[in-house]
């Protein structure tokens, strides 16, 4: 038995976020919101939110026992990138990527 959180069109790049989740993969929950508290990142926090997100899901959907719960997946794809441009001088115009991103985590019961 697996649960899942999905959160999308977060407003940070797949990499930020990527950075974060290779901390917290393959450890277990209390552990993960132990590295997430401490972790310096702005995407620990969005993290933190999506892992508190998918212990419920599997506490109350599933009937699982939250202490034996570890993190099998976590990753990050890239969502909609918004474009914009910022004016230079001599009437150029730089591109700005304002990247986005789709983050999933699933947890597992340990066996």
């Amino acid at each position: 038995m697996e649960a899942k959180a999905i959160a999308r069109y977060v407003r940070m790049s797949s990499m930020k976020i990527g950075i974060v989740l290779d901390l917290i993969r393959g450890k277990d929950v209390n552990e993960a919101f132990a590295i997430l508290k401490f972790t310096p990142k702005d995407g620990a926090a969005v993290v933190n939110k999506l892992l508190k997100s998918a212990v419920a899901n599997a506490e109350n959907n599933l009937d699982l026992d939250k202490d034996n719960l570890y993190i099998s997946k976590a990753y990050a794809c890239e969502g909609p990138t918004l474009k914009r441009f910022q004016a230079h001088a001599q009437g150029r115009a730089f591109r700005i990527n304002k990247r986005s991103s789709h983050i999933t985590l699933i947890v597992k019961e340990r066996e």
